[in-house]
């Protein structure tokens, strides 16, 4: 395991750490991923930091070249299941 990955695995989700897993699994062209949480504040979801919870991924990446939306959604959820299992609530994907 690389220390991008170990850091991944020990840290609270944050945008910048889905970054680092998202450009390491899919070799994106375009990403810019936004930590929503604040807007979800009392939301069953959501905890007491005010972050780490709801995101929203803008990806576009040569490796969803003919695959359907469900498959590309699929890469990026298998890509953040380190954050997912630390409970990363909510993700919105935006596939380009």
């Amino acid at each position: 395991m690389n220390n991008a990955t170990t850091t991944v695995a020990i840290s609270p989700p944050t945008a910048a750490l889905l970054e680092v897993a998202l450009r390491e699994a899919l070799q994106p062209t375009s990403l810019e991923v936004v930590d929503e949480s604040a807007a979800h504040a009392g939301h069953s979801g959501s905890n007491a930091q005010g972050y780490g919870t709801h995101f929203r991924v803008r990806i576009a990446s040569p490796l969803f070249d003919g695959k359907s939306r469900l498959a590309r959604h699929r890469l990026v959820y298998d890509s953040l299941q380190t954050f997912i299992a630390q409970g990363l609530h909510a993700i919105a994907i935006e596939t380009l």
